[in-house]
């Protein structure tokens, strides 16, 4: 079988309906929508989460916890993703972005402590994990913080 040859299985594929094309096709004039009323009119009908003028369920649940607006998020990389870079590399967050290590930036890169890093790198982040920074002095390495 090629890419080509496939079908779907009979019966599985209806017909679009095509509304107000005349009296005869039974779904002419008003097109299936009745006379007059909110579900006549475009954009009518009610929206998701009404319940018949009931006060609705996330209104009538508690609200809870605490959203920081100003929390920082960072995109995090592991020392042992590291060592895919050649020995004496200076290694900053637009490397990492280039080499599709970090995809999302966000506030800033942050390097945390997993696995082993066996080079030695110059590698400049927003922040740190105190593991990392062993790891990253221990093999030779520099730790500059932007």
């Amino acid at each position: 079988m090629q890419l080509h040859e496939l079908r779907p299985s009979p019966g599985n594929k209806r017909n679009r309906r095509r509304v107000g094309r005349g009296i005869g096709s039974g779904l002419g004039k008003t097109s299936g929508r009745g006379h007059k009323g909110q579900g006549s009119r475009s954009g009518g009908g009610k929206g998701p989460g009404f319940e018949g003028g009931q006060t609705p369920l996330q209104r009538r649940l508690p609200k809870r916890g605490f959203k920081n607006p100003f929390r920082k998020e960072y995109a995090e990389v592991n020392v042992r993703d590291l060592n895919r870079f050649a020995a004496k590399t200076v290694i900053t967050p637009k490397l990492l972005i280039e080499s599709g290590l970090v995809k999302d930036m966000k506030d800033g890169v942050k390097i945390l402590g997993m696995g082993d890093l066996d080079r030695d790198l110059t590698v400049q982040a927003h922040k740190f994990t105190g593991g990392a920074r062993e790891k990253i002095e221990a093999a030779g390495g520099k730790v500059e913080v932007i």
